[in-house]
C-alpha cells in the first residue's frame, strides 16, 4: 500500500512559479513510476508528467514541455513538479500518482495508476 500526500499548491500570477511536492509512504517507492496529472473544472483528468523509478526516463505533456520539470528524490520518498512560466490554463487540481506495474512503466501517460493523492489546487491569475 502506498499513500501519497501532495503539497505546494496555491495562487500565483501568470508567469510565476510553483513547486509541488508529493511525499510517499511505503518501502518500494524507488520502484514506482511516479506521475503528475491535473483536472480543471469541467474537464477530464489529463497527464502532465511522469518519471520512471531510476529518474532516467521522463515524459511530459506537450502543453507543459519547457515549462515544467519533474524530479524525484528516492531517499526522501518524494517527487517534485517545478512549474515555471505558469499560465491561466494551468489552473487545476494537481494529483500525484504512483504505480509499480509494467503497464504503467511502459505507458506512463495512462491514467491507470494504482495509487493517487488527494490533490492540491493550483490557481493562476491573468
Amino acid at each position: 500500500q502506498v499513500q501519497l500526500v501532495e503539497s505546494g499548491g496555491g495562487l500565483v500570477q501568470a508567469g510565476g512559479s510553483l513547486r509541488l511536492s508529493c511525499a510517499a509512504s511505503g518501502r518500494s517507492f524507488s520502484r514506482y513510476t511516479m506521475g503528475w496529472f491535473r483536472q480543471a473544472p469541467g474537464k477530464e483528468r489529463e497527464f502532465v508528467a511522469a518519471i520512471l523509478w531510476s529518474g532516467g526516463s521522463i515524459r511530459y505533456a506537450d502543453s507543459v514541455k519547457g515549462r515544467f520539470t519533474i524530479s524525484r528524490d528516492n531517499a526522501k520518498n518524494t517527487v517534485y513538479l517545478q512549474m515555471n512560466s505558469l499560465k491561466p490554463e494551468d489552473t487545476a487540481v494537481y494529483y500525484c500518482a504512483a504505480d509499480g506495474t509494467m503497464t504503467i512503466f511502459q505507458n506512463p501517460a495512462l491514467a491507470g495508476y494504482a495509487y493517487w493523492g488527494q490533490g492540491t489546487q493550483v490557481s493562476v491569475s491573468s
